[in-house]
């Protein structure tokens, strides 16, 4: 399994901002996939993608204000 966090300097935020923030990969090579980012100003970019092809994907913005949450499959979390 591979797991890795970098930091980036700028990235545009869901808020529209420009942001530094946290990249965090988890990947089992095997179909499970984790893909989210952590910026500064406390938005979220949040994707995962599972071993039987489902997939979620949630964005947040700072404040906590959801922008998008969308699944396909039968996967909650």
């Amino acid at each position: 399994m591979v797991v890795a966090t970098t930091y980036f300097t700028e990235r545009k935020a869901p808020c529209g901002r420009t942001a530094a923030g946290d990249h965090h990969i988890e990947d089992d090579d095997q179909g499970l996939l984790y893909d989210d980012f952590s910026y500064t100003c406390g938005c979220r970019e949040i994707r995962h993608f599972y071993h039987d092809g489902c997939v979620r994907i949630k964005t947040i913005r700072h404040g906590g204000k959801v922008l998008q949450d969308e699944h396909s499959g039968d996967h909650e979390a």
